[in-house]
């Protein structure tokens, strides 16, 4: 039962794939906003001259940290965690920037905002320095959400996951970049040691923003609009096409006519986001919400916030080093993820993650507490550390690294390549700014408590009680990648191949567990909107728009 060219499911057909792929492409280059700050953050609070402007003062001999200047752990959590408040609010308010400013002014409007909170972070006052990481998270959030969302729209559909998934790998290489830029500065004795790590931020904002200026809008989000002219003229400019194209002519026609049968079941209300209807909603909402938490819940940003402090904990003599190679790591399996994304498929890889990440995490958590240990005594306020057990901690960064690759192919950018693409078209700006929402909320509970977790209790003057679970804190994350492959199995369907409009027919048509065999059958049959709409399905939908 195929259709025509173009409104056969097989997505955005083209006449230069080249061009196509850079347009829709060039968006990913937002990830490094979010990657860069990651990675810069956790060094920064490592660094001397940050300590001594931003630290607490405290020579007494029962300062178990051995440094006059240090981080009082309240602060510690606050000021990594604070960021993923103010990108918890940001991917709320995306909905509204996303379908009344649209997807791609939305994006340069966000990098603006990115670009004050960085200014403020150039400050030497603390209150400054905070308020300047919430509203620099306030824009990371809007971009985490409206990114995924123009790409997954833009897109050609037979490589859809590897785009959408250059989101990741953007943000692994933000991460790369401050590793390398904090290695640079790290030992300055002046402020320029942090504030040139954070000030080269301006720049991936200018970038990205200056080069959507270029980019034509999402067509999906000018047919959802009405604006039925521009999304001609902008799917042309993807297609490579003429305007008047038979091939944009059916993209459309499929497009409009998947839209109208959503609304014929709802407005896109944020109640419809949560109506167990037709087109199963709330199974696709709570999807996304619960996915983007368990990619949170992996433990991932424990290294990547506090990597540098945590192996420092772990007797390592050069902590940025290891920082460093963690990173490499991450960016160079993450190249290597996206490429499987459309070829095993998203359903599957997030399995395989699962179980890899599992029993890294556990590997890393026993070796720690059975043979990594090391000792650590205070004498008139300085640490000493006795000899450490040089192999286990070698196992110890080897799992950890073997950790990190199996999140880069598989939990790092399929959970955004699926938030980008499940979603109908009248419900997706809200579900998206919810899902991305649950990643931030996650991200700020986990920064904020990890500290309490995994470090030291303090004594003296400035005292602090906590867990100091250290490296068992990967018991932790190894149960939890337990409870994220029980979700993938039981809620993640397989959507390689489609059509966004197909992935709305498959949900509507049949359940997870019998997802791959009816996506399948679906591309064997050339079963779309269009092709439904021949055989007297969605008529009365069609009218109703």
């Amino acid at each position: 039962m195929p259709g025509g060219p173009g409104g056969s499911g097989t997505g955005v057909a083209t006449g230069s794939l080249f061009w196509a792929i850079i347009m829709s492409a060039f968006a990913a280059f937002g990830g490094i906003l979010f990657g860069y700050d990651t990675g810069t953050i956790g060094g920064v609070i490592a660094m001397p001259d940050w300590l001594t402007t931003f630290g607490v003062y405290d020579p007494t001999p029962a300062n178990t940290t051995g440094f006059v200047y240090y981080l009082p752990t309240a602060h510690k959590s606050l000021v990594v965690s604070i960021l993923s408040a103010g990108t918890f609010f940001g991917a709320l308010l995306a909905f509204p920037m996303a379908d009344m400013v649209g997807r791609k002014w939305g994006i340069i409007a966000s990098c603006g905002v990115f670009s004050l909170g960085v200014g403020l972070q150039l400050d030497t006052h603390w209150a400054t320095f905070v308020v300047g990481r919430v509203i620099a998270g306030f824009g990371v959030g809007l971009v985490s959400c409206l990114i995924p969302m123009y790409q997954s729209e833009c897109a050609p559909k037979s490589l859809r996951g590897m785009i959408v998934g250059l989101y990741q790998l953007a943000i692994t290489i933000g991460a790369l970049l401050a590793a390398i830029v904090l290695n640079a500065t790290k030992n300055q004795l002046s402020h320029s040691a942090w504030r040139t790590p954070i000030a080269v931020q301006f720049a991936w904002a200018g970038i990205l923003s200056g080069g959507l200026l270029l980019l034509p809008e999402s067509p999906r989000f000018l047919m959802h609009k009405g604006r039925e002219d521009e999304a001609r003229r902008a799917l042309a400019r993807l297609m490579t096409m003429p305007p008047e194209s038979p091939e944009v002519e059916l993209e459309l026609d499929e497009i409009v006519t998947a839209l109208a049968a959503d609304r014929a079941i709802g407005q896109g209300s944020y109640l419809d986001c949560f109506k167990n209807n037709a087109s199963k909603n709330a199974l696709r909402t709570w999807t996304g919400i619960w996915l983007q938490g368990w990619q949170q819940l992996t433990g991932i940003n424990f290294i990547f916030y506090y990597g540098t402090t945590f192996f420092k904990q772990a007797g390592i003599s050069n902590p940025f080093i290891i920082t460093i190679i963690a990173d490499v790591v991450n960016t160079v399996m993450t190249i290597v993820g996206i490429q499987l994304i459309d070829r095993v498929g998203r359903r599957r890889l997030l399995l395989i993650g699962a179980i890899g990440m599992c029993l890294s995490e556990y590997i890393v958590a026993i070796v720690g507490v059975t043979v990594g240990q090391t000792n650590t005594s205070i004498v008139n306020g300085v640490s000493n550390t006795a000899a450490v057990n040089i192999t286990a901690q070698r196992v110890l960064i080897a799992f950890v690294c073997i950790y990190i690759a199996f999140f880069a192919i598989s939990w790092g950018p399929v959970v955004w390549v699926i938030t980008g693409e499940i979603f109908p078209l009248n419900i997706r700006a809200k579900a998206m700014s919810l899902s991305v929402a649950s990643n931030w909320l996650w991200n700020f509970g986990i920064g904020y408590a990890t500290p309490y977790l995994v470090d030291p209790t303090t004594t003296g003057l400035n005292g602090v009680k906590t867990a100091h679970l250290g490296v068992k804190v990967f018991f932790i994350w190894g149960s939890t990648c337990v409870g994220c492959f029980l979700f993938t199995y039981f809620f993640v369907p397989e959507v390689k191949g489609l059509s966004l409009e197909q992935i709305d027919l498959l949900y509507r048509e049949s359940s997870i567990r019998n997802s791959d065999s009816y996506r399948r059958q679906m591309l064997e049959d050339g079963e779309t909107y269009v092709q439904k709409k021949k055989e007297g399905v969605y008529i009365e939908e069609k009218e109703r728009v």
